[in-house]
């Protein structure tokens, strides 16, 4: 375990830039489409979660506007995904693929932990979800890896694909699962591939035995070992409702 995994939560508080802030108080966010903070720090594995705070940063919004081809700082282009799928084809293939669409028991299995967060999605962040339900069929995790793989990256990036900010890293931290190119990840052409990050996240996650019958937020945390071990538990909720809606 690194040095930094070891550091106490209090002092863990200074240093939580996922890929936000430098600021003397350490505190910034982005809120973009409802987006309250960035999460944790993935450290090969190891994470810092951050508090939820409140204000958009310079660097955070770049980021942004990077991942996503848009002008959030104009609100340009930031129109909320709609929460219902709009597919076409006919009635009979609409009711085939809703039948075959995962139950809430399968996804939560174990039933959530403590309170529930829930932000608004915008396209960018449902197609980064959507990489991530597609490389959880191609590893063989199914929806439960799904909805952990998500949840993890509602809290670490908020479902954004975020490239490094410069001097506003902590560390060297990128892409959907904050994941880290010095500590084994992969480069940062790599972890900024959502289906790579997302492969690599469940990869990760198929190493942790019996990881099927953990609680979420354990799972999530032996892959990300975070300073906030508890963080991802809030997000099970909403991250069952976007796999069902995609898977």
């Amino acid at each position: 375990m690194e040095e930094t995994s070891r550091r106490t939560a209090e002092a863990a508080k200074t240093r939580w830039i996922p890929a936000a802030t430098k600021s003397p108080q350490r505190k910034a966010a982005l809120s973009i489409a409802g987006v309250a903070a960035l999460g944790c720090l993935a450290v090969g594995p190891s994470a810092f979660a951050a508090p939820v705070t409140s204000g958009p940063h310079d660097g955070a919004v770049a980021a942004i506007d990077l991942a996503t081809g848009t002008d959030t700082a104009s609100g340009a282009d930031q129109a909320p995904a709609s929460g219902t799928d709009q597919a076409s084809g006919s009635g009979a293939d609409q009711a085939a693929a809703k039948a075959n669409k995962p139950t809430r028991d399968e996804l939560i299995p174990h039933g959530v932990e403590g309170a529930q967060s829930r932000i608004p999605l915008d396209n960018a962040q449902m197609a980064n979800a959507d990489a991530i339900v597609q490389a959880a069929k191609d590893t063989g995790v199914g929806e439960r890896g799904a909805v952990i793989g998500v949840a993890t990256s509602l809290q670490e990036s908020k479902l954004y694909n975020l490239g490094h900010l410069g001097a506003s890293n902590d560390h060297d931290s990128e892409g959907l699962f904050q994941q880290r190119p010095s500590s084994g990840w992969g480069t940062p052409q790599q972890i900024t591939n959502p289906d790579y990050a997302s492969k690599a996240f469940f990869n990760a996650l198929k190493n942790v035995g019996g990881w099927q019958n953990l609680p979420l937020t354990t799972a999530a945390q032996t892959v990300q070992v975070s300073a906030y071990p508890y963080a991802y538990a809030q997000w099970e909720s909403q991250a069952a409702d976007i796999v069902q809606q995609l898977w």
